[in-house]
């Protein structure tokens, strides 16, 4: 069996030479910047919500352009054809994977665009590790006042539902086991169909679904091999590649994550029965589920994992969504996305 290292000490954050402040219009490619907005987002809240934040916006920015997203991949799409148009500056305005098809359409054009986020999603865990408020009007303000950074990527090769190879780029934590059960649940919402949608949001969602997951909780088989060292077995709960902190609305999976640190930090949930998850499920939103001895870290720049089973169907989840399943390969792209930050949280 595998044996992953022990939680590293905490790490300190890079400051890089790129980071500037105060956005202007000629960083937008001489154009006004996008807003590609998810109006599905926050349970549909969004969409009743827009002229708030478009106001909260145009406070801070003057003009911009608006794009709204129709359906999954949209984001992906509308940023590559505006960027194509030559728009240099993209915000997302939805949750994490709005925030992740943004990102994707702005890694593939391989042009130098610089993403912003306002956040209106259900989970928020990306802003959580940037510091980003999830009100509108400060979101707004951080967007105006930040600093522009470069931050790493992650991206993970693996295999679509119809067999075919595919990838795609994280900014946050893409993960098999559990948490893609959770998300596979939350996204379906068949299990909170006697709760008025309203009352079930966030984080409240993200904790009912693991409690339903947990009471039958299923362990996976897996070959791993780490950095190109021989391949080992692991059997796993959850198993997370983390270039952020914050997963599940609001869990901090990785309490040491830097996104600017030129790895991915892999944390590895093991054998935890329910009654052990039950009893320190709460450790997960305070980073210190770290200390349990089932639980173990280290820091990467690529990972290779497959079903001991090949038979076996291991979905993953990335940003919150689930594209495809194992095997896959999961490595950090250092310095590869620029990104608006809140000022205090930049330096």
């Amino acid at each position: 069996m595998i044996a992953l290292k022990a939680s590293p000490p905490p790490k300190r954050s890079l400051k890089l030479p790129s980071e500037t402040n105060n956005f202007s219009q000629d960083e937008a490619g001489g154009g006004l910047p996008l807003i590609i907005v998810n109006p599905k987002s926050a349970g549909g809240s969004t969409q009743t919500r827009w002229s708030e934040i478009a106001s909260d916006l145009r406070s801070h920015f003057g003009p911009f352009s608006v794009a709204l997203t129709k359906g999954p991949g949209d984001g992906r799409e509308i940023a590559k054809r505006f960027i194509a148009s030559g728009r240099r500056y993209i915000i997302a305005c939805g949750g994490d994977g709005t925030i992740n098809e943004v990102a994707n359409g702005i890694l593939e054009s391989g042009e130098d665009v610089t993403l912003g986020i306002m956040p209106a999603g259900t989970g928020g865990d990306f802003r959580r590790s940037i510091g980003m408020s999830s009100t509108p009007r400060e979101a707004a303000k951080q967007l105006k006042e930040g600093l522009t950074k470069l931050i790493d990527v992650g991206k993970v090769s693996f295999t679509a539902p119809d067999g075919s190879p595919a990838e795609r780029y994280f900014l946050n934590v893409s993960s098999f086991g559990l948490s893609a059960s959770i998300n596979d649940r939350v996204k379906k919402k068949g299990g909170f169909a006697w709760i008025p949608s309203e009352t079930v949001r966030g984080k409240t969602k993200f904790a009912l679904s693991t409690l339903q997951e947990v009471f039958d909780p299923e362990f996976k088989l897996v070959n791993v091999s780490i950095d190109g060292n021989a391949e080992s077995s692991l059997a796993t709960l959850n198993f997370c590649v983390c270039n952020a902190r914050y997963f599940g609305g609001g869990m901090r999976i990785a309490p040491d994550a830097l996104i600017d640190d030129g790895s991915l930090d892999l944390v590895n949930i093991g054998d935890l029965t329910t009654l052990r998850i039950l009893l320190n499920g709460y450790k997960l939103y305070s980073g210190s589920h770290i200390d349990l001895p089932e639980v173990r870290s280290t820091l990467v720049q690529r990972i290779e994992v497959s079903p001991v089973n090949a038979e076996e169907v291991i979905e993953i989840e990335t940003d919150g969504e689930i594209p495809g399943r194992l095997p896959a390969v999961f490595q950090i792209i250092p310095k590869a996305l620029r990104l608006r930050v809140p000022a205090e949280k930049g330096r």
